[in-house]
């Protein structure tokens, strides 16, 4: 097998004889010897000529493919129980993986299926009022179903990233997935994937409870748990899956009410940045972006006095959305359909906060961090009045000023002209105030401009509370046959690494 790159033109597609060419070449033998070859992976190459950079392997004959293969799902009707609180990605491929084992997944999940579940995130933004079950954050599919489907993980120490990705196409993505750098699915298109695995899921014997928030979890003389529902039922089983993803607050409570262990967990705070997505495309393309090209992404990390500042959940060609869980609080995400065509460019730009940062709330224990996070997005929600989110220029948020006006922004409850640096913690606010700056003046000439838009608040980057486990088993540490999955947990962050988890979990099982 030899590895080699290939690259072309933003718009051609490499063909079968081009590629064996290459391949040849770079084997040191004849085209005809080349039996095989698959494309690794699909980049952009913006610093001189705009190209894709091909990754390819390719075999002679007699090297094996390697292909990937699913394993074969099992009839469960009738197998032993595993409980899986939360239908979001590490719920979703738990389950599937408990169909190749043979144990009958039994989903509990709080908020409604994809379909209804839209009219709700749509009542959101037209209302301002959030159902605290079905919301952007809660229901089938989870928070990623409602922001870009965004694939890309860092890690592969986790699992096979392959069994994600193939998976996902099986049930009806692009097959681009499996290639690109940064892959993405689209808001529009996640719902029938979602829908499809729940399908794949009851077919062969799994179940699906809807609108069954979890209110107690009962760990009985004889091993076994009983799991309630608000609306009193009940669901037995030796094994449960908590995979409830990183806004489940009244778990959190719950476990401390109990005195089950539970820590606070360092998260990121912020606020969505938006820009014209034309701006961002003159930046990442160096003035040569054309139509045909994929709309410009971006991504930072630096240090500002001993803290990372960097980007998260960046959606080329999105929109804003709110996404409150409660009542009374003003809370941002971003989403992009998978064309990525809106005219604006949205990312967090987030603090890291740890544990002690704020030790107003240290009298909240486990919680504290958890508080903090509500309070900040409180805050928010108490100036404006509404889920219309606070919002300043960057420049003027830089400079401490007042903006004289707003751009418009994709955020659809609308922005309310507000002094941010003030709205935010102190600490947060002036991180960002020293961030924005280097960050337009070193790594993206143009980023720092008064035409980007900063909205608060970008809260939810991952959970502020961990659910501590086994390294080995992946049970709770003091609970046998718990096992704390996903991003709730405090284990994954992303929709690929939260499915990594909850089949790594699912296999302990």
């Amino acid at each position: 097998m030899k590895e080699f790159e290939l690259a072309l033109p933003i718009g051609r597609t490499p063909e079968k004889e081009q590629i064996v060419a290459a391949a040849a070449k770079a084997m040191g033998v004849q085209p005809k010897s080349v039996a095989h070859y698959r494309i690794l992976k699909r980049s952009i190459d913006a610093r001189g000529e705009i190209l894709y950079r091909y990754r390819i392997a390719a075999f002679a004959s007699g090297e094996d493919l390697q292909e990937y293969r699913a394993g074969e799902y099992k009839d469960v009707s009738s197998a032993e129980p595993v409980i899986i609180i939360g239908a979001g990605p590490a719920g979703m491929f738990a389950a599937l993986r408990l169909l190749v084992k043979g144990l009958k997944p039994v989903i509990l999940e709080r908020g409604k299926d994809v379909h209804k579940r839209k009219f709700d995130v749509a009542a959101l933004s037209r209302n301002g009022i959030a159902d605290p079950d079905s919301n952007y954050c809660f229901g089938e599919g989870g928070a990623g179903t409602f922001s870009d489907g965004k694939l890309y993980t860092r890690s592969s120490k986790r699992g096979d990233i392959r069994e994600v990705l193939y998976q996902l196409v099986a049930f009806g993505a692009d097959p681009d997935i499996l290639v690109d750098a940064h892959p993405h699915i689209g808001s529009d298109r996640l719902p029938s994937i979602v829908e499809n695995i729940r399908k794949c899921i009851e077919e062969h014997g799994g179940e699906y409870h809807f609108e069954a928030r979890v209110s107690d979890i009962v760990k009985r003389g004889d091993g076994a748990f009983e799991v309630k529902s608000a609306d009193g039922r009940i669901w037995n089983s030796k094994k449960v899956i908590l995979a409830t993803g990183h806004s489940a607050r009244d778990i959190y409570e719950m476990f401390d009410r109990k005195g089950w262990e539970i820590e606070a967990k360092g998260f990121a705070l912020g606020v969505r940045v938006e820009h014209p997505q034309s701006l961002i495309n003159r930046i990442q393309y160096h003035g040569r972006y054309q139509p045909y090209m994929p709309a410009a992404e971006y991504s930072f990390v630096t240090q500002i006095e001993g803290r990372g500042v960097f980007s998260f959940c960046m959606c080329p060609g999105g929109i804003l959305v709110p996404s409150s869980t409660e009542s009374g609080e003003v809370v941002l995400n971003g989403m992009s359909n998978s064309a990525r065509n809106s005219r604006w460019a949205n990312a967090g730009v987030v603090v890291s906060v740890e544990p002690g940062d704020f030790p107003e709330y240290s009298k909240f224990g486990a919680l504290s961090l958890m508080n903090f996070q509500r309070d900040v997005e409180r805050r928010m929600f108490a100036f404006s009045g509404s889920i219309k989110a606070p919002a300043q220029r960057m420049m003027d948020f830089c400079r401490r000023v007042d903006s004289a006006s707003l751009p418009a922004t994709s955020y659809h409850p609308g922005a309310v002209n507000a002094p941010l640096y003030d709205l935010l913690p102190e600490s947060i606010s002036l991180r960002l105030k020293y961030a924005f700056p280097e960050i337009g003046n070193r790594k993206m000439k143009g980023y720092y401009t008064n035409e980007a838009l900063l909205l608060g608040v970008e809260s939810r980057t991952s959970s502020p509370v961990r659910i501590p486990r086994d390294p080995d088993t992946l049970e709770h540490v003091r609970i046998s046959g718990l096992y704390p999955c996903g991003e709730g947990a405090g284990y994954s962050g992303g929709i690929v690494s939260s499915a990594l988890d909850g089949i790594n979990v699912a296999s302990r099982i």
